[in-house]
């Protein structure tokens, strides 16, 4: 192949992923007991990617209250960092002033950051990060995205982020029943 000038495009090589180390990590407190007696009182947070465009990809941020299975709030950006989870957290909290949930979340490296712990305990809210690798740790959240993705998404073909956000916006009313039930 080298003789003749070609090549493969099969195997492209990947960007190196950089690890970064967690400066906090948490206890599962959760530990997988999925059902909550009142509302605000278990809390689960992740961030998906969404792709527009020309290869484009956007950040949405939520937290997902496990009684009623509903979001409390939610950010679409164009940037996975700090600040799209730091702005769900305010927005939840906006939301439900009072609340003191445990709040569960993998252990992604916004949530393991000393910044994030400080906004935890200013707000007298309790930390759960699942366990390395153990993405069933944080199972009604990634079944959320996947209902979402599946129901509101992978329907459509978006351009622009300001498309993505129109049809992602009423995630707020989108409830799941049935989302993850431990056997």
């Amino acid at each position: 192949m080298r003789l003749s000038g070609i090549q493969s495009v099969i195997r492209r090589k990947k960007k190196p992923y950089k690890r970064s180390t967690p400066q906090h990590i948490a206890e599962n407190l959760l530990n997988r007991k999925f059902q909550a007696d009142a509302p605000n009182e278990k809390w689960l947070t992740d961030v998906t990617e969404f792709k527009y465009g020309n290869g484009q990809k956007a950040y949405l941020s939520a937290i997902l209250d496990l009684h009623g299975n509903t979001i409390v709030s939610y950010v679409l950006g164009h940037s996975n960092n700090n600040q799209l989870v730091f702005m769900t957290l305010d927005k939840a909290r906006e939301a439900a002033p009072d609340a003191k949930p445990m709040l569960h979340s993998d252990r992604g490296f916004q949530y393991t950051s000393r910044a994030f712990k400080r906004k935890l305990d200013k707000a007298n809210m309790t930390q759960s990060m699942s366990r390395v690798g153990r993405c069933i740790d944080n199972g009604p959240m990634e079944a959320f995205w996947g209902t979402l993705k599946c129901e509101m998404y992978y329907l459509n073909t978006y351009r622009t982020l300001k498309n993505s956000r129109r049809t992602l916006t009423p995630i707020s009313t989108f409830t799941i029943t049935g989302v993850y039930r431990q056997n």
